[in-house]
């Protein structure tokens, strides 16, 4: 036998076949030399998208992720003055929840909220002349609001409370003295600089005041306004929630303990006692008249 020749066949060996796919090994390798299927079509992946044509896709979802939660979410507001010393600072940045008072959620006393000027509270207040990208920013939520004219108190009575303060006197909601000494500003009074009531708060609105309650024109300094002080619960922008920025002055804003207190929201007590107060006077009054006629008409019948 000549060396090199084939055992008795003259046709090529049979190569060992690919178990899972049912194809010869070289119907495999040819498969994977040509790049394509063997219904002829190609293997090859697509090739992903560059880094930068996808960029603006990116910064488009992310914009509008922020207008939406600006709208519907959270907003931040920057400080602009001293009223809510020592609580908050001048340029301090606040996180306010807008989402509550979408589902009804009304404020509550002892919350500090951000309210739209009812009307004349900041007409002699200059406001910022923002640039275009100050503007933007803003609109979309990635920078505090510049332009609008908000402000932001404590909410010390709402719809159906009675408020008043006399001077040298705490501050007292539907006959409860508040203890504010918690949060008003170090050495203020409670209203020593402008005392008022009692003032019946009307219902859909409140009853708001700084914590520098002597620097700070609040619902005290309003009262020749319509509404009379008070504010409408339809420009409640939301509460504050958090002190966000500067990060040294990162705090949570809660309901101090005193608007908690037991028998507060007793309105019924401050209603009927101002009720029956007329009429126990009159009685009072009347009283002796009627102990001096009857006396009158027993000497009368005597001597006859």
């Amino acid at each position: 036998m000549a060396v090199g020749a084939r055992s008795g066949h003259d046709e090529p060996e049979d190569r060992p076949e690919n178990p899972e796919s049912g194809q010869s090994a070289g119907a495999a390798d040819n498969t994977e030399g040509d790049g394509e299927s063997p219904n002829g079509g190609s293997t090859s992946q697509k090739k992903p998208r560059s880094f930068w044509k996808e960029l603006p896709l990116l910064i488009g979802i992310a914009l509008v992720l922020a207008l939406l939660i600006k709208t519907f979410l959270v907003q931040a507001f920057s400080i602009p003055s001293d009223s809510m010393q020592d609580t908050l600072q001048r340029g301090d940045r606040v996180l306010v929840d807008k989402l509550t008072p979408w589902f009804g959620a009304e404020p509550k006393r002892g919350e500090v909220v951000v309210f739209h000027d009812p009307g004349g509270w900041l007409e002699d207040t200059r406001t910022p002349n923002p640039n275009v990208v100050q503007k933007f920013l803003s609109f979309i939520g990635l920078m505090p609001s510049v332009e609008e004219k908000d402000l932001i108190k404590r909410v010390i009575g709402v719809g159906g409370d009675t408020v008043e303060c006399k001077k040298n006197g705490p501050v007292i909601v539907n006959g409860k003295a508040l203890d504010d000494q918690s949060f008003i500003f170090p050495g203020n009074t409670p209203c020593n600089d402008e005392p008022f009531g009692p003032i019946k708060v009307p219902e859909g609105r409140i009853w708001v005041m700084g914590d520098h309650r002597q620097n700070s024109l609040d619902s005290r300094y309003h009262q020749e306004l319509p509404g009379g002080g008070t504010v409408s619960n339809d420009e409640v922008v939301g509460r504050a929630i958090v002190v966000a920025w500067p990060i040294n002055r990162w705090a949570t804003l809660p309901v101090p303990k005193t608007f908690d207190q037991p028998g507060i929201n007793d309105r019924s007590g401050i209603s009927t006692a101002m009720g029956l107060a007329p009429g126990a006077l009159g009685a009072a009054g009347a009283l002796p008249l009627v102990l001096w006629r009857r006396r009158r008409l027993t000497s009368e019948r005597t001597a006859g």
